[in-house]
């Protein structure tokens, strides 16, 4: 047998506490002792240290990923920007005019091509770092 309990709540938290109930298809008066029962317990600091440990542990891959992706566009950019400067001859004072604005329409190809490429959620880092594991795997280039 339970004892009753009648309280008062803000609109807002009984709002919340309808939602949360609803969607874990449970009633209110168990979600409410629930949250008073973890409210009272004394482990209630150890198990959301818990709870926010396991989410850490999950996003430690994840910036890993992020780091090494990172890692991969500078390293690609340096290498691009280096053979650029080397094989690029400067043109002479009677063609800079002309150089420019062939330069200003390849660069806006470039920057139409990288919006299709996002907009398509394609990533040349990822299928550079899928070709790269390809060779290591296989020892050889695949097609």
């Amino acid at each position: 047998m339970k004892d009753r309990l009648s309280v008062y709540l803000e609109p807002g938290v009984m709002a919340q506490l309808s939602a949360y109930a609803a969607r874990r298809n449970k009633s209110l008066s168990l979600v409410a002792e629930a949250a008073i029962a973890s409210f009272l317990s004394a482990d209630g600091p150890d198990r959301l240290e818990a709870a926010l440990s396991r989410r850490l542990d999950r996003q430690s891959p994840q910036t890993e990923r992020l780091e090494r992706d990172l890692g991969i566009s500078v390293e690609m950019l340096a290498l691009f920007v280096r053979h650029w400067l080397t094989v690029t001859p400067l043109s002479p004072d009677s063609s800079q005019a002309a150089a420019q604005a062939k330069g200003r329409e390849r660069f806006e190809g470039f920057v139409e091509a990288l919006g299709r490429s996002l907009a398509s959620g394609r990533s040349i880092t990822r299928e550079i770092s899928e070709d790269i594991s390809a060779v290591d795997d296989s020892g050889s280039a695949q097609d």
